[in-house]
């Protein structure tokens, strides 16, 4: 089993803010062609069976401090408000390696997600080994990661499904080239990741669970070997692998193939991830050859990260000055999120994921004066811990283990 070594480390200083530019309007045909996720109704019957759920987390007090000037939420220019950059072992291929230890307590996931060229489709997938999400995982003391492994797959557009079956360490390989759990698979051949399909969806009030079954590939068009630290200690760690690709979709159940854009990154922890951090607020989009990304959030200790990464067409990340806060709208569930934009100014086309507890979003906005299609997400694990937000969560992930 392979186990990660940091290597030098380099600070990466935040910034304030960008010229104003229009915002994009390319964002009607999307908003139409992709539906939301359907699961506001499973999350409020179970809420009324659960009980009543506690109120969104208390705003920043100053939430607009960073479009006055302010170089990071924090207020300061030390290291509490950098990601720091470090670099990974310098004679090994940058690629997933799916044969990576996870150590008590911690978790490994592998995310993909990806838009049609025609922009009627789009999908996330996410592997993971001790799924944070996990109810199981949490209730078990989370000794052993392995035993708590899933493959979440969400299908957008016409066909749209949901998947997060957990299985357990009997129905878990790793390799160093793939990861098989239950009988959906990810394995890396080439310079390309496969994603092989075989599930069945989950759907409120109905017992029939529906055959997932396809392919995914990805056909990375840069690679990062640099991963960054979101905390000082390192304890949670982030690398986008291939910040930018090209991805075929092959779906036999439902029955849809399309072409688009991609997007592979790993985040992985030795703590949970609910014990390093409050919320976090992160989005991707390419702008022309190029690839941005935002990360930032508020940390358990409350201090806050704040960071934007340009990856130019060979995959080398440049840290960028951060352009402004742009707030969007709450969600059904009052989620708050934001991202960063021209002008702080960005508008929802879709909400694809709204639970109590986490939101993903297909955006539009202009970043560093292109205009671009984003994909958004924005987590509270604050409210992930919820008792009552732990008794809805196996109904939209079971557990089928040996």
């Amino acid at each position: 089993m392979h186990v990660e070594h940091a290597g030098t480390a380099e600070e990466l200083r935040t910034g304030t803010g960008q010229p104003p530019a229009p915002p994009s309007g390319n964002a009607e045909r999307l908003r139409r062609a992709l539906p939301g996720d359907g699961w506001s109704p499973l999350w409020t019957g179970l809420a009324r069976v659960g009980g009543k759920l506690p109120p969104p987390g208390q705003p920043d007090r100053d939430p607009w401090a960073l479009l006055r000037g302010r170089g990071d939420p924090s207020g300061s220019r030390s290291a509490d408000g950098r990601l720091v950059g470090q670099v990974g072992e310098r004679n090994r291929a940058v690629r997933p390696y799916f044969d990576t230890v996870v150590p008590p307590q911690g978790y490994r996931w592998w995310y993909v997600d990806a838009l049609s060229d025609d922009e009627s489709f789009g999908l996330t997938i996410i592997g993971f080994i001790g799924s944070v999400f996990s109810p199981y995982y949490k209730k078990s003391g989370r000794d052993i990661p392995v035993d708590h492994s899933c493959l979440n797959i969400a299908l957008y557009g016409k066909g749209a499904r949901w998947v997060m079956t957990e299985r357990g360490a009997g129905d878990t390989r790793q390799e160093r080239d793939s990861l098989n759990i239950g009988p959906s698979a990810m394995r890396w051949d080439k310079d390309r990741l496969i994603i092989d399909i075989e599930e069945r969806d989950i759907r409120l009030g109905i017992p029939w669970r529906r055959r997932v079954k396809g392919q995914i590939i990805l056909h990375p068009e840069m690679f990062n070997k640099r991963s960054f630290k979101l905390d000082p200690a390192g304890r949670h760690c982030w690398q986008a692998i291939a910040p930018r690709a090209r991805i075929e979709v092959k779906m036999e159940q439902p029955d849809i193939a399309w072409n688009g854009s991609g997007y592979l990154d790993s985040n992985h922890g030795s703590e949970p991830i609910e014990d390093g951090f409050q919320s976090w607020h992160w989005s991707r989009a390419h702008v022309g050859k190029q690839v941005a990304v935002t990360y930032e959030g508020t940390r358990r200790d409350g201090s806050h990260f704040a960071s934007a990464l340009r990856f130019g067409p060979d995959g080398v990340p440049q840290e960028e000055e951060l352009p402004l806060v742009a707030p969007l709208p709450l969600t059904w569930w009052a989620m708050e999120r934001q991202t960063r934009a021209d002008r702080g100014h960005a508008s929802v086309i879709k909400t694809w994921e709204d639970s109590p507890f986490y939101a993903r979003t297909a955006i539009s906005a202009r970043m560093y004066g292109e205009p671009v299609i984003a994909i958004q997400e924005s987590i509270s694990l604050d409210r992930l811990v919820n008792p009552v937000i732990q008794f809805m969560l196996p109904y939209k992930m079971p557990r089928e283990a040996v």
